[in-house]
């Protein structure tokens, strides 16, 4: 499990791209980067980093499934997620 202070900071900067995201595409548009300098540099959607929605693990995140790689074998094995099975042939 990582760290709730993490998550924490992850969400915090969701909200900051979600509100400075019209303001970036009109700054960029108009072609002012020196204004776009004075924007928060969280409020880049580059920063930004994919987290498991259970878990928060930063690594082996799988995007179709917004877990990580781990939590996903346990799940399918389990048959927690429908249409997906183990490969045996």
């Amino acid at each position: 499990m990582a760290k709730e202070s993490m998550k924490a900071r992850e969400v915090k900067r969701q909200k900051l791209v979600a509100k400075y995201a019209a303001k970036r595409k009109a700054l960029k548009e108009a072609g002012d980067y020196e204004a776009l300098q004075l924007i928060p540099k969280n409020a880049s959607p580059v920063r930004l980093h994919n987290r498991c929605k259970l878990t928060g693990r930063p690594k082996g995140y799988m995007r179709t499934f917004g877990i990580s790689r781990v939590l996903f074998r346990e799940m399918a094995n389990k048959g927690l997620i429908p249409g997906v099975k183990k490969a045996s042939w």
